[in-house]
């Protein structure tokens, strides 16, 4: 990933990692896309020595289309980029928005994906576009594609327009803080996974009818 290193296990101090995988869906090799997933990926992995990061910009692979087979019958680019996904414990997903929606080759992705890929993950999601137009791509694209896989798409998506890019660098503080952001949403929905809460058997506060409270008396 370009800009962001992914430690070794001894740089974590023995914890085990989490796998946090950045997905650009830019069709374009000069992409704001890239610069947006990368500013959290890299936020990410340099705050948390915990976090194993790394970035996938689709249009540098030679993924198929999906041809409805199983996923496990795909070769080279295509079986690498989907069991990254597949083994990421949490992911940042970004696209451009064309036409109102999510990019071909984004799409495509998930196409060939299975479909517990991402059951019970975190994730984060960014958009870019030129202007304020299509701003609710990700209520009504993204979110609904991410449910699909019951993944848990984080609050806090942010959306970036061109005004907050110089070329194709990010420039605009409130942008970077919002992906910033983002990112420890990812983390520390990472972290209570893997806290006390994961596989209770019972809640852990006492649950008890109105009437043993009080609240059920008239």
């Amino acid at each position: 990933m370009a800009g962001v290193r992914a430690r070794s296990r001894e740089e974590k101090g023995g914890l085990s990692p989490v796998k946090l995988i950045g997905i650009s869906g830019s069709p374009s090799s000069r992409s704001k896309t890239l610069a947006a997933v990368e500013t959290a990926v890299r936020h990410a992995a340099e705050r948390h020595p915990a976090v194993e990061a790394e970035v996938l910009s689709l249009v540098d692979y030679d993924l198929v289309f999906c041809d409805g087979r199983d996923p496990s019958l795909y070769e080279g680019d295509t079986r690498r980029v989907i069991d990254k996904v597949v083994e990421a414990d949490a992911l940042v997903v970004g696209t451009p928005i064309y036409r109102a929606t999510y990019t071909g080759i984004l799409k495509n992705l998930f196409d060939l994906l299975p479909n517990d890929a991402l059951l019970g993950k975190p994730v984060g999601l960014v958009a870019t576009a030129g202007s304020d137009h299509h701003y609710l791509a990700i209520e009504h694209e993204l979110k609904p594609l991410v449910g699909f896989f019951q993944a848990h798409a984080l609050p806090g998506a942010v959306y970036a327009k061109n005004e907050h890019f110089d070329g194709g660098e990010l420039v605009d503080r409130g942008v970077i803080r919002e992906l910033e952001k983002l990112a420890e949403a990812v983390v520390a929905f990472c972290e209570r996974q893997r806290g006390p809460l994961v596989g209770a058997s019972a809640p852990t506060i006492e649950r008890r009818t109105p009437f043993e409270t009080g609240e059920g008396e008239s």
